[in-house]
């Protein structure tokens, strides 16, 4: 079970870095002064791949939490 713990932490850290990039990548799209309808397209791109990251993490820590639970 210590693959099974190993490898969710590796997804699990993968879904977090994914969350960062969204996050910087919403922050510099902020910066960069856009008006309403570029910062609305920006944000319609990222809320996808935000839903997704948080998706990969979610089920790292599931993965971690049944290599615990079986180990």
């Amino acid at each position: 079970m210590d693959i099974l713990i190993a490898a969710g932490a590796v997804v699990t850290l993968l879904g977090l870095a994914g969350l960062v990039w969204c996050i910087a990548r919403v922050a510099r799209a902020r910066r960069a002064g856009l008006d309403d309808a570029g910062l609305r397209a920006v944000m319609q791109k990222i809320v996808a791949l935000n839903m997704a990251a948080l998706f990969v993490s979610v089920i790292g820590l599931m993965m971690v939490v049944i290599g615990v639970l079986l180990g």
